[in-house]
């Protein structure tokens, strides 16, 4: 499969950092593009910076000569990790002025997977609406709300319950949470 993950400027910067870890460029193509804001809260966020698997192809998004920017050569699915609610609404109303919300308008209009993890809280009723619009355009709209029944240890655990749901619903194997146990008889 191949995914493009888009990392935008919203604190959460482990959120993206986790996914990239868990997808692995040996079995699926890994692209990587970046918001203009997003290198400054990954480096106040991650010391050391992103790490990246060899493999991983990282884009410019000022650029358009990309094969996802077009409907011809969608991915197979797309996750914004995180998602400002900047980015969200320029998605919702089909604004796409450079590659990321390029790339998120030809999901969308190929009916691919589209993921966005919003990490915003408190929500406005402006925020809400494009949840809507984004849901009925077919994208999977799944908040950064970790889980806390597996109680995790560290900051990555708690991260890594919100991960484990985005490789679900990209439909990647992963042992990275336990599941919820069926009750017993």
């Amino acid at each position: 499969m191949r995914f493009l993950i888009a990392i935008t400027g919203a604190s959460g910067a482990l959120y993206a950092q986790r996914l990239l870890d868990n997808l692995d460029p040996q079995q699926h193509e890994v692209h990587v593009v970046l918001s203009r804001y997003a290198p400054q809260v990954i480096e106040a966020e991650l010391p050391g910076g992103l790490r990246l698997a060899p493999g991983v192809r990282v884009h410019n998004a000022r650029s358009m000569n990309v094969p996802f920017a077009s409907g011809s050569n969608p991915p197979d699915a797309m996750v914004v990790i995180p998602c400002t609610m900047g980015t969200l609404g320029r998605i919702a109303h089909g604004y796409s002025e450079d590659l990321l919300l390029r790339a998120a308008d030809v999901v969308l209009k190929e009916r691919r997977k589209l993921i966005l993890v919003p990490r915003e809280t408190p929500l406005n009723l402006v925020h809400v609406r494009n949840f809507e619009l984004l849901l009925q355009a077919g994208a999977v709209i799944l908040p950064a709300n970790p889980s806390f029944y597996t109680c995790p240890r560290t900051v990555e655990a708690v991260v890594d319950t919100v991960v484990a749901r985005v490789l679900d619903h990209l439909g990647v194997p992963h042992q990275l949470v336990p599941r919820w146990a069926e009750e017993l008889e």
